[in-house]
């Protein structure tokens, strides 16, 4: 008689707080435990428990974004894994897309999916089936579980609860309630008085520093420090906008009575919002007018001069604009910076498209239904400064208003060798090369020179033609019949997916450029979006930059 084919078995574990992982013997061991009690008891049919541990401690099962299971598929595909086998099909994913993802994976590579505790094989249709069912019970109990959580939190805010978060200056968290810290109350409302003595959130930010008023110091329930900076022009933006200053809770523009005692009286308040309208920058609504001014203000040579908006007209007619040392226009050229003229609108979208590029994605489509006009307004709250020499240009973003967009917080993947954290500031750093061309200066990316570019993986870049040929196989191989079927299996809109589709026929020097990071600093996603893409390869290539292969 033939002794059975060996079959090698990962057991994959998983628990979605990090909460208890510290103690001898937590979840992830009884999970373990009883998935290889499980192989051995079919040790007669072959199988066989692999050395390697695949366990993710701290993760949800709603995201694919968790080390060991990424390992897992990885190995799938180069160890010769026949079995998988989890304690239970949830503890390998709750989300039925992610589900069918890796059954694709499992089928393609000959791999048989066991839960022991529910007794299913994925190698029957019947299995196959039960899966499915089960996997679409525990997604509809997480999506119930998140909206119960939701409709909890707006009814807490609506009868005026604190909800958690980072407690405003002027207050202390006791109880998970806010109580006046009497000495720092004082501060706010010098802050508010100040403003409209000073007429400037600008001055009083300065004024501020040099009085070394900080902002709310606090420490976090694992006992790490938080706050205590300099307020930045967005911070103080945040705090005179609070409307928690006035006893009240925000849910979703709406205000309601709040359990805590306010500290600034409404009539100050007022006051102050009257000040705040009446001094925000109206930006033009038309496309030219939009943009004219994006930088005013905002924008410095290396010796602190303000570079001021201006223009020329050219005897065809052709009007240009250009953004001017003040030091230059009063005609004092040794207090100049080294950089005293720059074309306007390529620093405009050198700098728009670096802050865009570190939204989520999912943000780029709201910043794509904006007008011209609204869209400077958003890089506007954003970008507090922005300085420029030979070298580059060095911007000072506000991690405040930053932060309403990135909703996963500033994680150190976020920071690279070009982006640094400074108090309530986020500095990042553009490399860039000026270029006079036909008695016209122009930027240049670094990669202009044809040094080769330090591979930079653009995470954003990367999904979206990942995506963009994922869709495609799916319509060309029909397991999509239609875009509004691949509307209905993701979370992106029908227009987002049109714009990302045609990334799926770029060429392929400018793919394996995307992928390998090498591709020019100066393409980002937003930029492919907002062009039409030739048919022609060759076109693409001098559209983005990229040299072809030898």
């Amino acid at each position: 008689m033939n002794s059975p084919a060996v079959l090698r078995c990962a057991i994959y574990t998983r628990k979605s707080s990090a909460g208890g992982l510290e103690q001898e013997f937590n979840s992830l061991h009884a999970q373990r435990e009883a998935c290889e009690a499980y192989v051995k008891s079919q040790a007669g049919e072959g199988w066989e428990l692999s050395e390697t541990s695949y366990d993710d401690g701290g993760f949800s099962g709603g995201s694919m974004e968790r080390p060991a299971v990424q390992k897992l598929l990885n190995d799938i595909e180069s160890s010769g894994i026949d079995i998988v086998v989890v304690y239970k099909v949830d503890r390998l994913t709750r989300s039925l897309i992610d589900f069918a993802k890796i059954v694709e994976t499992f089928e393609s590579n000959n791999v048989s999916f066991v839960s022991v505790t529910q007794a299913f094989n994925s190698t029957t249709s019947m299995g196959r089936l039960t899966l499915n069912v089960l996997l679409s019970f525990a997604q509809f109990e997480r999506e119930v579980t998140g909206e119960r959580i939701r409709d909890k939190i707006a009814a807490s805010k609506k009868k005026g609860m604190w909800m958690g978060g980072n407690p405003p200056l002027g207050y202390d968290v006791l109880d998970r309630k806010l109580v006046v810290n009497d000495e720092e109350a004082i501060r706010v409302r010098m802050i508010f008085e100040r403003y409209l003595d000073l007429g400037s959130v600008t001055a009083l930010a300065g004024e501020l520093r040099k009085h070394r008023i900080r902002s709310k110091s606090w420490r976090t329930q694992k006992g790490n420090h938080k706050g205590g900076s300099y307020f930045s022009r967005g911070a103080l933006y945040s705090l005179l906008r609070n409307r928690s200053y006035l006893g009240e809770v925000v849910h979703r523009g709406e205000a309601y009575a709040g359990e805590h005692k306010g500290i600034v009286e409404r009539a100050l308040w007022e006051r102050v919002q009257g000040m705040l309208d009446a001094h925000r920058r109206k930006l033009p609504k038309s496309p030219s007018e939009a943009s004219r001014s994006l930088l005013g203000g905002l924008l410095f040579d290396d010796r602190d001069n303000p570079m001021s908006p201006t223009h020329s007209k050219k005897q065809s007619g052709r009007r240009y604009r250009y953004y001017v040392s003040q030091a230059l226009i009063r005609r004092e050229h040794n207090e100049a910076g080294s950089i005293q003229r720059v074309p306007a609108q390529e620093i405009e979208v050198l700098i728009t498209r670096r802050v865009m590029s570190l939204l989520p994605e999912t943000e780029l489509e709201s910043w794509e239904r904006l007008e011209p006009s609204g869209q400077a307004e958003w890089i506007r709250s954003i970008v507090n400064r922005v300085e420029i020499d030979a070298l580059e240009a060095r911007l000072t973003l506000s991690k405040v208003a930053l932060g309403i967009h990135v909703e996963s917080g500033f994680s150190e993947q976020f920071f690279d060798d070009h982006t640094t954290e400074k108090g309530d500031s986020l500095i990042v750093r553009i490399p860039v090369r000026f270029q006079t061309h036909r008695g016209e200066r122009t930027i240049l990316a670094p990669s202009a020179n044809g040094s080769s570019p330090t591979p930079h993986l653009d995470k954003h870049l990367i999904k979206a033609v990942a995506r963009a040929h994922s869709w495609r196989e799916a319509l060309v191989t029909g397991k999509a019949e239609s875009v509004n079927e691949l509307v209905r299996n993701s979370r992106f809109s029908k227009r987002y997916i049109r714009r990302l589709l045609p990334l799926a026929f770029l060429s392929p020097d400018i793919t394996e450029a995307i992928l390998q990071g090498t591709q020019p600093p100066h393409l980002k996603l937003v930029d492919l979006l907002d062009r039409h893409l030739p048919l022609s390869w060759e076109k693409q290539r001098e559209m983005a930059g990229v040299h072809k292969r030898q």
